[in-house]
């Protein structure tokens, strides 16, 4: 999936010559972390987070007591902002973008067409949409956890002898993060149970796979460790 169909379109923007106690107050009314910074042409100039903000001002509180006087008054977003930031497109996986915001601990990113024009922002709340949609959580469904060798073969059996259940599954994730080597871990929702219950699923498939746990109705039942 691509930034294109999940990134928020309608950005908050700062202007080069934006004061930084207007940006403070935007950032206090709207709940803001970052702001992208545009020139006159609507290019992408820099970006101000709200650290950027609150290391401007002279107290914690914003706007707060000294903050609209003396310099601060004269401080624009082109003097706090940080130019050249990192940026995506409209055509940059999702999975791409989350792998960025966590390694840089960004609260979202700029997104740019071609010419480097602004047309958005995919923020962690963004990913998080997207996470919960391929996941098929926002559904519903039960999710099994299955343990299985990690060579080619076990994955597609498992979800073959699933379907011969008459199951439907909705979505399928696979990790090799915290899992014992030769090894991964498989997480399957599943979408129609057909004329299963987990438990009776589970009877099924358990003398051929090794089930860590499964989800149902938001509670995790412990199968094996």
């Amino acid at each position: 999936m691509l930034v294109r169909d999940w990134m928020t379109r309608n950005v908050i923007t700062l202007g080069l010559k934006t004061t930084v106690v207007d940006a403070a107050e935007i950032m206090r009314s709207k709940r803001i972390r970052q702001f992208p910074v545009i020139d006159e042409q609507g290019m992408l100039a820099g970006i101000v987070s709200d650290r950027d903000i609150r290391d401007a001002m002279p107290s914690k509180f914003l706007p707060g007591d000294h903050a609209t006087g003396g310099s601060l008054a004269k401080l624009r977003a082109a003097d706090i902002m940080t130019s050249e930031p990192l940026t995506v497109t409209l055509t940059t996986p999702v999975d791409i973008v989350s792998n960025i915001l966590q390694r840089h601990k960004f609260g979202g990113l700029p997104v740019v067409d071609s010419v480097g024009r602004l047309v958005g922002i995919i923020t962690v709340a963004d990913v998080m949409r997207f996470l919960c949609s391929v996941s098929g959580v926002a559904r519903g469904g039960p999710q099994i956890a299955f343990k299985l060798d990690a060579k080619p073969g076990p994955l597609a059996a498992l979800l073959a002898d699933i379907r011969a259940e008459g199951v439907r599954y909705a979505s399928v994730f696979t990790s090799y993060d915290h899992v014992d080597p030769g090894f991964r871990h498989a997480y399957v929702r599943i979408g129609q149970m057909g004329e299963h219950t987990v438990q009776s699923l589970l009877a099924n498939l358990g003398a051929r796979y090794t089930v860590l746990y499964y989800v149902e109705d938001g509670r995790t039942t412990l199968v094996a460790e």
